[in-house]
């Protein structure tokens, strides 16, 4: 497929699969547009780069499809001062979609070689605000830090109360719960420091959150 296709494609996912699933943020729309989700897509399937469908990575991990990746960038409403955290790096699309618009990505996944395949997509576009992590995000994580953003790419069967106080106040925690027969996409807004706003945005199904451990550290 050659570039020019590449930039037609991407055109036709944003309004044929991204607009008709409600997503209008201009912002969220231009940063998809950016950003080549084609290098980030394993070589085998980059002409399937843009279709509706979850992609295969190692391990039986898959990237989200388009619309979702979008309807997640939409809801949590990244700023540029908001220090982000992402468990479940994967290729490391959302990552960079992340970092171009917030200060800080910190990104956790439980398997080394997504890690890996994850720091090669982004280290040509040298980004300086980001930190790979191969942790087990199930267990606590680091619980001295406080983030603006979470976003959580595995299922749970309940939202954490980890997670949850890891927001600062105003902070926006995007998570999906529930069983393989209905689950549920919600954004949670923590409004004061016992207090927390909680909306369920859209019905999905995707796999549980891994648990797992191990320890890989890279910073860009």
């Amino acid at each position: 497929m050659s570039e020019m296709n590449f930039e037609v494609a991407r055109h036709n996912m944003i309004e044929q699969q991204i607009r008709p699933w409600n997503v209008l943020d201009q912002n969220s729309l231009k940063i998809l547009q950016e950003i080549p989700r084609e290098e980030f897509v394993p070589k085998a399937f980059k002409q399937l780069a843009f279709s509706d469908m979850k992609i295969p990575l190692a391990h039986g991990q898959f990237m989200l499809e388009p619309k979702m990746e979008a309807h997640i960038l939409q809801a949590v409403q990244v700023h540029e001062q908001d220090h982000v955290l992402e468990i479940g790096t994967g290729s490391g699309f959302l990552t960079a979609i992340l970092a171009k618009i917030a200060k800080h990505v910190t990104s956790l996944d439980v398997h080394p070689e997504l890690t890996e395949q994850a720091y090669s997509n982004l280290v040509p576009f040298k980004f300086d605000n980001i930190i790979l992590e191969t942790c087990d995000a199930s267990q606590d994580y680091d619980t001295s830090r406080v983030f603006d953003v979470i976003i959580i790419s595995g299922a749970l069967q309940e939202t954490p109360e980890t997670y949850k106080n890891k927001l600062k106040v105003g902070g926006r925690l995007f998570l999906i719960t529930g069983t393989n027969v209905a689950m549920n996409a919600r954004l949670l807004t923590r409004v004061s420091d016992d207090q927390w706003s909680d909306i369920i945005l859209f019905e999905t199904e995707i796999d549980f959150l891994i648990n797992k451990q191990s320890a890989k550290t890279f910073t860009f």
